[in-house]
């Protein structure tokens, strides 16, 4: 089973998938390599979302529990010293983009699924790296997601059923001011780069208040990731960009941050949600229902996770969400990025394990 695993996981990190630019295509070789790896017994379902956004479900049989993984990677970057898209074997590590997130977890689904005559679906997508979850968002919304009860999302979690993570709030803000010549002393508290620098400072006290308030002690990760205004020093800006993100903790809501956030500044400037993904579990009777699941599966339940899934926006579809996977989350986007071989032998036997199990 290994050498199987490794040969598969070979194959999918050559195909390269890097998210972006996302130049995958419905026709591509990755997609023809998941076809023909899991075979003749399984049906297939593709829907092309342009842009190189790609779902493949496939399925057989009549199954209730759905297996997700994404196939798109980060791109490679620099300092590697293994070449990024060849599988590399060095003892315990197999390295390689996308071996720890998450093509290692997809390589482990199809061994699994082809060991084992059972019912399974397994839905592929290649557009969760690019901060969309177009795949998932749109299967969550077709009559295909009514059959399941329950999903088991891989991504890096050291082979541990996770069912609690912190939420993804993505925002951008343009700040308006008011341009004019810097010696005018009355015309500097309307300007843009100026308003965006005061919004910044309250919003970290912010954000501490309400960890203290209202989050029972826990962190808020508040991150300003770009600041961009003005023309020149010696010119009032009359326009500044600022970008910010936020993670909440497990079974916090994003509109808590986003409200505190954004409302105080209303009048100028200009906000912009680009991704919403909400803490999971998305409701204490969500988290209820997974550690039923998990008790009934026989998967020992590990600590929250501090990165965000897609689980999140299966859980808010109403199907019982279960993350596991092979690898750890300090591995993933990271030159030599790598997963322990012993890591995808377990989990394909868990993979396996669930697909035989009570459906």
């Amino acid at each position: 089973m290994k050498q199987r695993i490794l040969k598969l996981l070979g194959e999918m990190i050559a195909c390269d998938t890097q998210n972006p630019p996302r130049a995958i295509t419905a026709d591509g070789k990755l997609l023809d390599l998941v076809r023909n790896r899991l075979g003749d017994g399984f049906q297939f379902q593709l829907t092309d979302h342009d842009k190189g956004r790609i779902a493949l479900l496939a399925t057989r049989g009549d199954p209730r529990t759905l297996f997700n993984v994404h196939l798109d990677t980060v791109p490679a970057g620099d300092a590697w010293t293994h070449p990024p898209l060849v599988l590399s074997v060095d003892g315990d590590r197999a390295l390689g983009r996308g071996a720890c997130d998450i093509k290692g977890a997809a390589a482990c689904l199809i061994a699994a699924a082809t060991s084992t005559g059972t019912d399974v679906a397994i839905l592929f997508t290649t557009d969760e790296e690019g901060a969309e979850s177009c795949c998932v968002s749109a299967f969550c919304q077709s009559p295909a997601a009514a059959q399941f009860r329950r999903v088991i999302v891989a991504e890096p979690t050291g082979c541990r059923a996770v069912i609690g993570h912190r939420g993804y709030l993505s925002v951008t803000g343009r700040f308006a001011g008011n341009a004019g010549h810097s010696s005018q002393h009355d015309l500097l508290a309307g300007s843009a780069n100026h308003r965006a620098a005061r919004w910044v400072a309250d919003a970290i006290e912010a954000v501490g208040n309400l960890e203290a308030a209202e989050l029972d002690g826990r962190a808020a990760c508040f991150n300003v990731g770009r600041i961009d205004g003005g023309i020149k020093n010696n010119v009032i800006a009359d326009q500044c960009l600022v970008t910010w993100s936020a993670r909440m903790p497990a079974g916090c809501e994003n509109t808590l941050i986003l409200r505190r956030l954004t409302e105080p500044s209303a009048e100028y400037v200009q906000w912009e949600t680009s991704y919403h993904g909400q803490p999971l579990p998305t409701s204490p009777a969500a988290r209820s229902l997974a550690e039923a699941v998990c008790a009934r599966l026989h998967l020992p339940v590990g600590e929250d996770v501090d990165f965000y899934t897609e689980a999140a926006i299966f859980s808010e579809a109403g199907l019982v969400s279960v993350v596991l996977g092979p690898g750890n989350i300090a591995q993933a986007h990271t030159p030599d990025e790598w997963v322990s071989i012993k890591q995808l032998e377990l989990c394909t036997d868990i993979y396996a394990r669930l697909m035989s199990g009570p459906h």
